[in-house]
Formats: C-alpha cells, structure tokens, sequence
C-alpha cells in the first residue's frame, strides 16, 4: 500500500515539474527579458486590460507604454498613449524611421490612439 501511495506521490511530482516546465517557457515576460538581452522586438502586451502598461523591446532599448481609455464615434477605446523608453542611454544609433516602425506597431493594436512620447524621443519626432 506504501510503495502504490509513494509511486501516486513521485508521479504527481513529475506531472508538476513538467507544468511548471512549460508555464515558465511560455511566460510573455520571460520572452521580454530574451528579447531585451537578443536586442531583438518584441511587443509585450495585454491588449483586454487599458489599465496595464504595455512594453516594447526594439534594438537593445526597452520603451513603456501608458494606454488612456477615452471615446471614439461609436464605442470606448484607448484614445491616447504615452510612451518612454526605461534607459535613454539604450537609445543611441536610434533613428526617426525607428519610432515611426514603433508607432506603427502600437497603431495595429490601437488604431484610434494618439501617441506621445517622453523628452527625449519628442524632440527628435517633433524636428
């Protein structure tokens, strides 16, 4: 009776080792960090909840974005994004074709949002 009892145990262990295995593989903050260390894109986001901020990773430089829910013609949507970059040393050899690349990717998710950017990626897009 034992040995059928410790057998259930060491089973159960493994099928939670193996859940635990692939939940942290599919983590979207994990493949955020990779992305950042990769210096490759990645667009971190949970598009159904407006009061979560967004993270985009692009070149090395991880940008933060604020999503404001306002109304458009027929329904509520996020109207307004500001957005900032986390290191502003990451940003060199960045160019202004780059931000509109970002500002394009945010209007796939939010087509009716007007985006801001923080100092001093503003008075690059501004020029």
């Amino acid at each position: 009776m034992i040995i059928v009892l410790l057998r259930f145990v060491v089973l159960a262990f493994i099928i939670y080792l193996f859940y635990r295995g692939i939940s942290f593989l599919m983590d979207p903050k994990r493949k955020l960090d990779e992305a950042v260390e990769k210096n490759t894109y990645y667009f971190y986001d949970d598009i159904k909840n407006v009061r979560k901020n967004f993270f985009i990773t692009y070149k090395g430089a991880l940008f933060e974005g604020e999503k404001y829910l306002g109304t458009t013609k027929d329904s509520f949507e996020v109207v307004s994004i500001f957005v900032w970059v986390k290191d502003t040393m990451t940003l060199q050899g960045m160019t202004k074709e780059d931000f509109l690349f970002l500002e394009n990717e945010i209007h796939m998710n939010y087509p009716d949002a007007k985006i801001s950017w923080k100092n001093p990626i503003e008075k690059l897009m501004n020029e």
